[in-house]
């Protein structure tokens, strides 16, 4: 079953730039630490190889899934994007009805979220609650600690 993500280009440069190291720096390091620790004897009572050989594994692990990530990832075409609903890559600033604070949040794919940085992922609360919406709209978010009420102030891309 793939599971297709989306990506902006940088956000797939940035996981396939990640991949890259994985396979060329840390698989080489690892294998290095399981030659010099097998040098060192009797592998049967040898913990410097035991836990060589399950790095090794866990990193086989984290480069097998990349590897899917990058293989099910698809470019999102800005130009086919409706500029007038709030989705994926849009801007959208929302007034907070009850706190009358005003945020801005750029919607990205889940890989790409960072919070510190304004992008909010389409499959958080807030992103979901926001999909689809047009400007003008008030949107009810259920978030952890109860219900936010929004005002879509503007979209733009």
């Amino acid at each position: 079953m793939s599971n297709i993500s989306y990506y902006t280009p940088e956000g797939l440069k940035k996981l396939q730039d990640e991949l890259n190291n994985l396979k060329n720096v840390e698989r080489p390091s690892i294998s290095k630490q399981i030659a010099e620790a097998r040098e060192k004897g009797d592998l049967s009572e040898n913990a410097e190889y035991d836990a060589a050989k399950e790095a090794q594994g866990m990193l086989e692990l984290k480069i097998s899934k990349m590897e899917d990530a990058v293989s099910n990832a698809r470019l999102i075409d800005e130009s086919k994007l409706d500029a007038s609903k709030a989705l994926i890559l849009s801007i959208v600033k929302l007034k907070n009805l009850k706190t009358e604070a005003m945020v801005t949040y750029t919607l990205v794919a889940e890989s790409e979220a960072d919070l510190k940085a304004g992008k909010i992922s389409v499959s958080s609360p807030i992103g979901k609650g926001l999909l689809g919406k047009k400007k003008g709209d008030i949107v009810d978010i259920t978030v952890p600690s109860g219900i936010i009420q929004f005002e879509i102030l503007e979209i733009s891309r």
